[in-house]
């Protein structure tokens, strides 16, 4: 019997399998970033110069931000090698040439991964924060908790790091005939609409963070119409 004709069972179980060893890697993977989470503590709040000023409410707040810290940074360890076992449960499906395009996503995968979670640290979380303190202007007394702060930073800037897989998802829809950039263009702005509301959603519940929120995201689309193009093209180019 070959891997192609195997029973609906034993697809199950191979996917339990690969499900069980991507949850293994997160949790060995947190588990030794917990021994740096205090040097990403310091990175991360030293930019903006609020060491000073993050205070905790109790013992079990530290224990929260170390786990808090740990788990997403695990998370980026994690996803190429979860990108990789979903690539070894689909790849007895796909001819030789599939296999080969398929398993070139993977790098890009986490690349682009990283590249959402530094756009959205080192340029939208910068700009909310700074908007909404500016509104403080000197009314009120600031504390910032450490597990609130690190939950609003974490709130904001992991959705870039999936979003930006958008581009990934694109060529591979675009590739198997499921996606056309003409599709896009009609699609447009449907897909707009559902952006900025993603966009408001994830923001505070004002205008300007809202917008420095949205923006990217709509460019972001079209940058995936631009990719559908050029996989389009080339992909008419090789079926010719």
């Amino acid at each position: 019997m070959t891997e192609k004709n195997m029973p609906l069972m034993d697809h199950f179980n191979e996917l339990r399998k690969r499900i069980i060893s991507i949850f293994v890697v997160f949790v060995l993977s947190a588990a030794v970033m917990l021994f740096f989470t205090k040097n990403f503590y310091i990175w991360l709040v030293s930019d903006l110069g609020l060491s000073n000023k993050l205070a905790v409410l109790g013992p079990t707040d530290i224990v929260g931000v170390y786990f808090l810290i740990a788990g997403v940074t695990a998370i980026a360890v994690t996803i190429p090698f979860a990108a990789w076992q979903l690539w070894l449960f689909v790849a007895p499906a796909l001819t030789e040439k599939e296999r080969k395009l398929t398993l070139s996503y993977i790098p890009a995968i986490f690349l682009l991964f990283i590249a959402g979670i530094i756009f959205g640290y080192e340029i939208v979380f910068p700009n909310i924060l700074h908007f909404l303190l500016g509104m403080n202007n000197g009314m009120f007394h600031m504390l910032f908790t450490t597990d609130r702060y690190f939950r609003f930073m974490i709130n904001v800037v992991l959705p870039f790091g999936v979003l930006f897989e958008l581009p990934v998802i694109v060529v591979f829809l675009t590739n198997l005939g499921i996606l056309t950039p003409v599709l896009m263009k009609k699609m447009r702005r449907i897909a707009y609409f559902v952006l900025i509301v993603i966009g408001v959603v994830l923001s505070p519940p004002d205008f300007v963070s809202d917008t420095v929120m949205s923006i990217p995201l709509l460019l972001l689309y079209e940058i995936c119409v631009t990719v559908a193009k050029v996989t389009y093209k080339r992909k008419a180019k090789k079926n010719r």
